[in-house]
């Protein structure tokens, strides 16, 4: 019988919590097309899905994500440019998409998050780091720009600490992504998962019509002025008590 093919990327249900899980251990849950069209389609169906309250993004193995794979890359040349530039729609998709959703998202980041990996952690609402990460971004260390990353980078952190981090390439632990703010939580590698779970079933727990309005409300003010954003959050107070009559 032929070896049953191990899909790239695993969900799982737990009640109103969905765990997406990167599924390339032996690559570090490395990037490719497959994994990166797979993350897209799974976090809108579990957004898509009245069932589901809260996600946790997770990866199999010893790491999170060690970005792109760079062994597809040598396939994407100028000489099939349309190929390219499919690719980096779909990786810019899949870095802005988790902002965007209805449902909270917390990531659940073990081992290596860097490049790509590094955007998808902390581009979910909150994350919890194990002791044990490397956090960076190395790309310009392999001659590659990291172009695609670097608008959510930017927006977590201050612009000293970012350009040093894009510029230099270094790869920091939890303490430090703690410090930095990247991260809300560092505890051992072997309790990642049950925290990213506790806070996602605490999400769980309030009325799915507040927390979708809370989480876009959040989004919006920080890109507006301050009138226009103390505008829209006046809109959205307006509509508070409808969120406490409609059914939890």
């Amino acid at each position: 019988m032929p070896d049953t093919v191990e899909p790239v990327l695993i969900t799982e249900t737990r009640g109103p919590v969905r765990i997406l899980w990167m599924n390339r251990p032996d690559k570090l849950n490395a990037l490719d097309t497959a994994l990166t069209q797979a993350l897209i389609d799974a976090m809108t169906a579990a957004d898509q899905d009245d069932d589901i309250r809260a996600i946790v993004l997770a990866g199999k193995g010893r790491a999170f994500c060690a970005g792109a794979d760079l062994a597809e890359f040598k396939h994407l040349t100028p000489a099939n440019q349309h190929l390219v530039l499919k690719r980096a729609d779909l990786t810019c998709r899949s870095q802005s998409l988790m902002q965007s959703l209805k449902k909270p998202i917390v990531s659940a980041v073990q081992g290596a998050a860097v490049g790509g990996g590094a955007g998808l952690a902390i581009g979910c609402d909150m994350m919890v780091a194990a002791s044990n990460i490397k956090f960076g971004y190395p790309e310009l260390k392999h001659s590659i720009v990291p172009a695609l990353v670097m608008t959510g980078l930017r927006r977590a952190l201050g612009r000293k600490a970012a350009f040093e981090m894009i510029s230099l390439g270094r790869l920091i632990g939890a303490e430090e992504c703690l410090a930095l703010g990247l991260a809300n939580r560092v505890v051992a590698p072997d309790e990642v998962l049950a925290t990213a779970l506790a806070i996602a079933e605490q999400w769980a727990g309030a009325n799915p019509l507040a927390m979708s309005a809370a989480k876009s409300l959040f989004y919006r003010v920080g890109e507006l002025p301050q009138e226009a954003a103390m505008a829209a959050g006046r809109d959205v107070n307006a509509l508070m008590r409808g969120f406490r009559d409609a059914t939890a």
